[in-house]
């Protein structure tokens, strides 16, 4: 529903808009940056404006004009960055009315994510220009890029968990060169200062990989800049959530994090900061120092006197002094080949740790590259069918593990079952056998005597039931007269049913007689084609057929023979009348095949 009240810019820029070419439109909407320039800050007509911004789709089409490519945009990277603080501007203090579920769970995220993708192309841009001159133009735009994101989400703090687990997010971070790095590094600490409770809630793979990557940059980065923002972002971090501290003290991932961060020479910038991080990580207070001085001075005792102990059962035992040379040396042998053996799994862990990360992320920057040669719409598209794919293959492995573990724990009872079967069945057959031989040599008992009252019982239910069934009464005169109409009628059936066998034996005869007949005409040679005795194969054996075709051949030569004047009135359909004696004379000439003389 479009607002009463509009601003006539707005008015005359939106049909600007839909009236222009599409490479016009990001120059058209440049306009927006003065229109909201000239209403105070905070004022209510800035939000009348904005409101009348999204109201026309204004706002969503500098998200399409932003989801382009750079190239076919007039102005190039000048154009966008100004876009994205327009874009950014108008998504703070939006008040969307009636489409607010659109507005947060469809556009903002979209937003935020445009950001994101114009970031890492302005990344890829800077690490292959050439030109210094270049370099501080697109650093200065990424700059821009990142400043609007960040201006988004002071605003709308729901999207940082959003922004956190990007993969494109997870791409800037990842950069090796300095300027890039340090940028997008005080970004996630400004956003960490802004509502640092979002990172407890993005996925446990994500959060492992921006700590990886942030330890990774403090330990192996020589740059002072680098270090100096990942020592205050892990700082900031440790101090916020006490979860993350636990993680970086006790979690294997991080094991030598300490004793690493001893072995760094931190630089006068930042030496506060890293000597805060390094307490931090250590054993904390006083009394953890104190409690584990008693705990040395407690083991000191102990060998001291378990030490007294053996000396003085060794004076008792000379003996034994070999032997315990003996497993001495074998005990501190062993003890140095598994602490060789540790050092070298200890190395060999981490090798293939930086081997995993180095192709985690040469695959990732991969996939990114070919993210970027997709279109932009089908992007989206893109990514949820290698989702469905990768969480078949995790569907398919984790039902099979379930299948064969399910398998495994109910193998003992299906035995346990199988087993009961088989000794039921056993047991079935034997008692089946024992039954018989019982009934077999079982001595004939005889019947059981009918009491008096079983008797009476007997003769009582007999009587009911005749009472309640009363059978017809018949003479012995009635019942020999049905027999004999009994047997009349059947006799009289069996008679019928014999002639009506006799007259379907003989229709089946004459079917079968017709059926060779139609099967002949229809194999006959025509007239023309006849020869020899050919046309007497077809002379009819029924008195009543050949009677009826030599009628009508008899009738068509008459009309042949008849004069035109006696034609004039007849149809073709007429039939011609032929007396009855010349049809007898003509008959008596005619050879009459299978039938008897009279």
């Amino acid at each position: 529903m479009k607002p009463t009240g509009t601003d006539p810019r707005i008015l005359s820029l939106a049909a600007e808009v839909a009236k222009s070419p599409e490479q016009n439109v990001p120059v058209i909407l440049l306009k927006l940056k003065e229109i909201m320039n000239n209403a105070p800050l905070g004022s209510s007509e800035l939000k009348k404006i904005k409101q009348d911004i999204y109201c026309y789709d204004l706002i969503q089409y500098c998200l399409l004009v932003l989801s382009q490519d750079c190239s076919r945009i007039q102005g190039g990277w000048t154009t966008i960055s100004q876009l994205t603080q327009i874009l950014s501007h108008c998504c703070v203090g939006l008040e969307p009315g009636e489409d607010a579920e659109e507005f947060y769970n469809e556009l903002l995220p979209s937003a935020a994510e445009n950001f994101l993708v114009l970031g890492r192309r302005l990344q890829t841009c800077f690490i292959n220009a050439a030109k210094g001159e270049e370099k501080d133009a697109l650093l200065h735009f990424f700059q821009i890029v990142t400043d609007s994101l960040f201006w988004l989400l002071g605003s709308h703090v729901q999207l940082i968990q959003n922004v956190l687990q990007s993969d494109h997010f997870l791409h800037l971070l990842q950069t090796d060169n300095v300027q890039i790095g340090s940028k997008v590094m005080t970004m996630l600490q400004n956003i960490l200062q802004i509502n640092s409770g979002d990172l407890l809630r993005i996925e446990g793979k994500t959060l492992h990989s921006i700590l990886d990557e942030v330890v990774f940059k403090l330990l192996s980065t020589p740059s002072p800049v680098i270090r100096s923002t990942a020592t205050k972002l892990l700082l900031l971090m440790a101090e916020s959530h006490q979860e993350i501290l636990i993680l970086l003290r006790l979690s294997g991932f991080y094991k030598g994090l300490r004793s690493l961060l001893n072995k760094q020479e931190p630089g006068t910038e930042f030496s506060q900061e890293f000597r805060q991080l390094f307490v931090l990580l250590s054993p904390k207070g006083y009394q953890e120092g104190e409690e584990q001085k008693l705990h040395q001075a407690a083991c000191l005792i102990q060998a001291y006197w378990k030490g007294f102990q053996t000396r003085k059962r060794l004076k008792k035992l000379p003996s034994a002094v070999i032997t315990l040379q003996r497993s001495f040396r074998s005990k501190r042998t062993k003890m140095l080949l598994k602490l060789d053996r540790q050092k070298e799994e200890e190395e060999h862990r981490l090798q293939l740790q930086l081997q995993r990360q180095r192709a985690m992320r040469l695959s990732r920057e991969l996939r990114l590259s070919m993210l970027e040669m997709v279109h932009p719409g089908q992007v989206e598209k893109h990514n949820r069918e290698i989702e469905e794919k990768s969480a078949l293959i995790i569907q398919k492995h984790w039902r099979g593990y379930r299948e064969r573990k399910k398998f495994h724990q109910q193998r003992p009872s299906l035995t346990e079952y199988k087993a009961a079967v088989t000794l039921q069945r056993a047991t079935l057959k034997f008692l089946a056998k024992c039954r018989k031989k019982k009934k077999l040599f079982a001595p004939w008992q005889g019947l059981r005597e009918l009491t008096d009252a079983r008797r009476v019982e007997l003769k009582q239910q007999v009587d009911d039931y005749v009472r309640r069934h009363p059978g017809s009464q018949i003479s012995d005169i009635t019942s020999k007269e049905l027999h004999s109409q009994a047997q009349e009628r059947l006799q009289h059936y069996f008679m019928g049913r014999a002639l009506e066998e006799r007259s379907q034996q003989h229709r089946e005869a004459l079917m079968a007689q017709i059926s060779t007949n139609i099967e002949q005409l229809l194999k006959a040679p025509s007239l023309k084609e006849a020869e020899g005795k050919e046309p007497e194969l077809f002379v009819s054996r029924s008195r009543p057929v050949a009677a009826k075709a030599k009628q009508a051949h008899l009738t068509t030569l008459k009309h042949i023979q008849a004069p035109w004047w006696k034609k004039l009135g007849e149809e073709a359909g007429d039939e011609i009348d032929v007396p009855k004696d010349e049809l007898s004379i003509e008959l008596g000439t005619l050879f009459i095949g299978g039938t008897k003389p009279p």
